[in-house]
């Protein structure tokens, strides 16, 4: 059985030593902050604490996808060192990467025709996306080829549950996923909007909650409802954040006192420089395997 290489872009916001535990390759998103140029490397460049800050602050932040030559001088090394590779990307419902990575996928498979290049959409984002991946490597580390590998997430990415919720509306108006009118009442109303990803991979604001505490609640009751064997879940619970420790660690808090059979404690994770450019602090994602999302 050939040797093959799971990959994924930087925006499944795991950290760099729990990439590497698991043995998945990654290549870097970019974004821009007051005019300078970064890489999206997992906060090894710009500390999460400081680019929160920033933005809090009311630094500009932009977001660019990686080209195809980027992907092309990714992929080529691996191919070279006699690899396949499954590469999944950030979802197209919010970022249109795939099609640099499929174009060079396409470039290289007539350089390589031995070799096995399979591009996916994750129809995820940020620690969902991350989970995803740890779930692929679990596979590998069982045995499984390229090929069931790749079948199975193409079958499966839709029951990746992704919900979230913010505490701070001020970039969700900036970016334009909440008008200004509806944004400027939230706040004075302390509404914390409860949301989710479709099955096309897009952020779909869902329910309009007042104060953190009822938001906790009902984001740990929508995991209740939709995970894989309801409160027998057995499954690993992801967390993402973007500087609010002490709002993740409720939740996390809030979801292994109802789900006791969980595969371990709730993982929490900061929500990357790129995803993190347009959600600005206050940000709290739960991802979870659960029913298949239809809408």
């Amino acid at each position: 059985m050939n040797e093959y290489v799971l990959s994924c872009c930087s925006t499944a916001d795991l950290s760099k030593e729990h990439f590497e535990s698991i043995d998945v390759r990654y290549i870097c998103f970019h974004y821009q902050l007051d005019g300078v140029d970064y890489m999206d490397d997992l906060g090894q460049s710009m500390d999460f604490d400081e680019f929160y800050q920033r933005m809090a602050d009311g630094a500009d932040t932009k977001t660019s996808q990686i080209n195809v030559d980027e992907f092309l001088d990714y992929f080529k090394p691996m191919l070279e060192d006699g690899k396949d590779i499954l590469h999944i990307t950030l979802s197209s419902g919010i970022s249109g990467v795939i099609n640099s990575a499929t174009a060079a996928a396409e470039i290289l498979r007539d350089e390589y025709p031995d070799r096995r290049i399979y591009v996916v959409d994750s129809l995820g984002a940020s620690s969902g996306y991350g989970l995803i991946m740890q779930t692929l490597s679990d596979m590998r580390a069982e045995g499984k080829s390229i090929d069931e590998v790749h079948e199975w997430i193409l079958e499966h990415r839709l029951n990746m549950n992704h919900w979230f919720f913010s505490t701070d509306l001020t970039f969700y108006i900036r970016g334009g996923r909440v008008s200004k009118t509806s944004g400027t009442i939230g706040q004075f109303l302390n509404i914390c909007p409860l949301l989710n990803m479709d099955n096309l991979g897009r952020l779909i604001p869902r329910y309009k909650i007042r104060t953190k505490k009822k938001v906790y609640k009902a984001t740990v009751d929508k995991m209740e409802e939709c995970a894989e064997n309801g409160l027998d879940y057995s499954g690993k619970c992801y967390i993402s954040m973007s500087a609010c420790m002490d709002d993740a660690k409720e939740v996390a808090r809030q979801i292994e006192e109802r789900f006791p059979k969980l595969d371990g404690k709730v993982e929490i994770n900061n929500i990357g420089t790129t995803i993190g450019s347009h959600t600005g602090p206050g940000t709290v994602a739960v991802f979870f395997w659960g029913k298949e999302r239809v809408d």
